[in-house]
């Protein structure tokens, strides 16, 4: 479902290399976590992926289709949250959702879903009211929302667990786990490793632009010869022989301040 072909990203005319040679496959109906320290790649990676930024060398593709070639088309097959939901602050939250649902053409008789996904993440009464009147969780709710709505066949996340609160954090994990059952596919960055390990059928460690191993936990565990060790240790463990942990405080960020 997912192609990355030899994906290079630079900044800074070139100083800085953000994504450097990536390739990576994700599977139809696969839960697949990109995980790194800070700086390593993954939102510039996501940006590439859903087409917010060119990449300087390589290919992306999503169910064959390239990503640069065929935007649109390309477009159409994703749902994707963020990390910051970008939203319009002026508009109140239902009519933030119906002007999305007329982007991916959901039919009328299709929007029901919007409000089941509303009550879910206790959200109908804030439907009522502008954006700009939202906490930080509340439009990461309806960036949610806004990404589940419409049936993708691939949601995008980055970070998409940060400021839910525990009741939401749930759900979406719920959510992401039965989109992936139906044959769908599901990619989200994290730093929270128990998330991770418990939900991904494979994960994507990368540092420094580079990947450095893709797999199963157990797969993971027979590579370092560890066979009960935990993602999180793995994770220290070899992001550590390859950056040090630069931009990794090793903090357990399943309570971000």
């Amino acid at each position: 479902m997912i192609q990355i072909q030899g994906v290079s990203k630079s900044y800074d005319r070139g100083k800085v290399k953000a994504v450097d040679g990536l390739s990576l496959e994700v599977e139809t109906g696969e839960v697949f976590g990109f995980l790194g320290p800070n700086g390593a790649g993954k939102t510039t990676t996501i940006k590439l992926l859903v087409g917010l930024l060119r990449p300087d060398q390589g290919r992306l593709l999503l169910d064959g289709v390239d990503v640069q070639q065929k935007p649109l088309e390309a477009k159409r097959l994703i749902g994707y949250a963020p990390d910051e939901a970008l939203l319009y602050d002026k508009m109140r939250g239902i009519a933030f959702l119906s002007f999305i649902a007329d982007v991916y053409g959901v039919p009328p008789e299709g929007r029901g879903v919007i409000e089941e996904l509303a009550e879910e993440l206790e959200m109908t009464q804030a439907l009522k009211e502008p954006i700009s009147s939202y906490s930080h969780g509340m439009r990461q709710k309806i960036s949610i929302i806004s990404c589940l709505m419409h049936d993708p066949s691939v949601f995008i996340l980055d970070e998409p667990i940060v400021g839910l609160d525990p009741r939401a954090a749930y759900l979406l994990k719920q959510k992401l786990r039965d989109h992936a059952r139906r044959g769908r596919t599901v990619f989200f960055s994290t730093h929270i490793m128990e998330v991770a390990e418990r939900l991904c059928d494979r994960v994507g460690i990368i540092a420094k632009g580079k990947m450095i191993t893709v797999g199963r936990l157990e797969e993971l565990r027979a590579g370092a010869g560890e066979k009960d060790a935990s993602l999180e240790s793995l994770f220290l463990e070899l992001t550590e022989e390859r950056t040090g942990l630069e931009g990794y405080d090793g903090h357990d960020q399943t309570h971000p301040r």
